[in-house]
């Protein structure tokens, strides 16, 4: 009898495990193969990127329900000049990086003719895991391309300094005055530091970037003259321009040891992780590189710290969250083997697989969990209203081009404010 038991209880834990087992598989691979797993074909992605180790992975992960499916990523020389002439080509590749901005440039008319709708509900993506803000139609209603990583703007808080400082991580504008002043009487040389060398990046497009759309945000009239680059709109740019002198004048920002910083993304990162640099302004997408560096800093290995991604409060209600699609891809629906490059976008584009890509670099998800990582974590609690969507809003290209120009020109003083502002849409690179 007892041994009789005992195979009974043995074999109720034998079915209990491999039920187990089965619904951790089931939780596991949500993803269900729709085309023959034997398939052997090729499946090409080009971008900007010189190295994409996130998106292999994702071909590795996808080789597990497909092994006989050989997928590549390339960056090809001059992208932006000659991704028509690719596209065109016997060797055009099956997925490419895209952005809103090539909507309405004549440069990209021949990328856009290649767009898949990647709307159809036959295609199976799951767009419902993207926040909406972050997905472009076009006129018609189709959506060419959806987004793998978004960008915001925003400082990196040394917060080991502000604790031994005694000192709280400001949320206005006031705070923020106050926070600086304290870190400058304390023997900080540039309480808040970051790239300015160059319009390209700089640390006073970022500081200004977000007040102009807000300027912008419910007053279609000066947006419709903004984009029109009449003269007129430049008062969009005054607050902000403002702001940034404010900090600047008073020697929170000191351009001079700003200056040292060779470019926006490595040195501004190292710099930073000096440790004597309380805020350090700067996009997401140089603290993707975060991680990567924290072993190349000779100073963060010896003395590591806690750090975080916040928004600027430029104003008295807080700062803005700027989400917007960093890289996007497209499917090019004359490519060859669409049938398997539309079923790799279907296990691409789901919660799992883009929080996974964004985990591993160090990006923004373009999906609603912004709270998974814990250096963007605070931009998970900005209010709805405190959200501004270039692409909702109309933000376009040279819009976005004049502001960037125009805040380093008044920034590293070649322009007044109230010229920068009477001269709008004049500017030049």
């Amino acid at each position: 009898m007892k041994k009789k038991l005992c195979t009974i209880r043995t074999t109720l834990l034998v079915i209990a495990s491999l039920a187990l087992s089965s619904q951790v598989m089931a939780e596991s691979e949500d993803f269900q193969p729709m085309l023959d797993t034997d398939t052997s074909c090729e499946i090409t992605v080009v971008g900007t990127y010189s190295n994409f180790e996130a998106l292999e992975a994702e071909f590795d992960s996808f080789n597990d329900f497909y092994p006989n499916v050989e997928l590549s990523y390339l960056k090809p020389d001059d992208y932006n000049n000659l991704l028509g002439t690719i596209l065109e080509s016997n060797s055009a590749p099956n997925i490419f990086f895209s952005g809103p901005w090539m909507f309405g440039n004549e440069q990209y008319t021949t990328a856009i003719d290649h767009m898949e709708d990647l709307s159809d509900p036959e295609l199976g993506l799951d767009l419902e895991c993207i926040r909406p803000s972050l997905l472009s139609y076009d006129a018609d209603g189709q959506l060419g391309m959806v987004p793998i990583f978004a960008r915001n703007y925003g400082m990196l808080v040394n917060k080991d300094l502000f604790e031994k400082e005694g000192l709280q991580v400001p949320t206005t504008w006031e705070e923020l005055l106050a926070v600086c002043e304290a870190f400058l009487s304390k023997g900080y040389e540039s309480p808040m530091m970051g790239y300015s060398a160059d319009s390209s990046g700089c640390l006073m497009n970022i500081l200004v970037y977000p007040e102009v759309l807000a300027a912008l945000a419910d007053h279609p009239e000066e947006l419709q003259a903004a984009n029109d680059m009449e003269t007129s709109a430049g008062e969009c740019m005054r607050g902000g321009l403002e702001a940034m002198m404010q900090l600047i004048d008073k020697g929170y920002i000191n351009l001079e040891k700003c200056g040292e910083i060779s470019d926006n993304y490595t040195e501004v990162i190292l710099r930073f992780f000096e440790g004597d640099v309380p805020m350090m302004i700067c996009t997401g997408d140089t603290v993707s590189g975060t991680g990567k560096r924290e072993s190349q800093s000779e100073a963060f290995s010896k003395a590591p710290f806690t750090y975080i991604f916040v928004p600027i409060p430029l104003s008295e209600t807080g700062g803005y969250f700027v989400d917007s699609p960093s890289v996007e891809f497209s499917v090019n629906k004359t490519c060859d083997n669409l049938d398997m490059t539309n079923e790799f976008m279907r296990f691409l584009i789901t919660r799992e697989e883009l929080n996974k890509m964004a985990s591993v670099k160090r990006l923004v998800t373009p999906t609603t969990d912004l709270s998974f990582d814990s250096v963007y974590e605070p931009f998970s609690q900005v209010p709805a209203e405190r959200v501004l969507s270039p692409e909702v809003i109309g933000i376009k290209d040279p819009l976005a081009v004049q502001v960037r120009i125009t805040a380093y020109l008044v920034g590293t003083g070649a322009v007044t404010i109230d010229e920068a502002v009477s001269k709008y849409g004049t500017f030049e690179e």
